[in-house]
């Protein structure tokens, strides 16, 4: 029987298969992931881009041991909303972390509304010509 185990050393080989599973399930969406002491995968578009990948914000939760969502102002995803979450052992240690892109974060619901409410103020100033005979 295979067994896969996850560490703060396993390679960025060891980690294709959960971000390629990742990918999968968020249907295609890009996905990061790294251990605390290697480098890890950047999957997009169904196959690995990167098998020596870092971003600032997964080794920030790597540091931080908590979940970050932002949007990062350098790095591959820079100006693009993400969610980064550690992967913890059992004494609750972060031993990696796996990005994904917030497809939530890019509708900013205040500014969605506040443009509604600019077209439907549009709308009652414009008048459609009637048609005469």
């Amino acid at each position: 029987m295979e067994e896969f185990k996850l560490a703060a050393d396993s390679s960025s080989r060891d980690l294709v298969p959960i971000a390629l599973a990742v990918h999968a399930v968020l249907s295609g969406l890009p996905v990061t992931i790294r251990s605390r002491n290697n480098l890890g995968v950047q999957v997009e578009e169904g196959e690995v881009k990167s098998r020596s990948y870092t971003g600032p914000i997964l080794e920030r939760v790597l540091a931080e041991n908590n979940m970050i969502k932002t949007r990062p102002e350098t790095g591959n995803y820079a100006n693009v909303p993400v969610i980064v979450a550690p992967i913890r052992d059992s004494s609750g240690s972060a031993i990696a972390a796996i990005g994904v892109v917030d497809v939530t974060g890019i509708f900013d619901i205040a500014d969605l509304m506040s443009q509604h409410s600019q077209i439907i103020s549009q709308m009652r100033y414009c008048a459609v010509p009637s048609e005469k005979s």
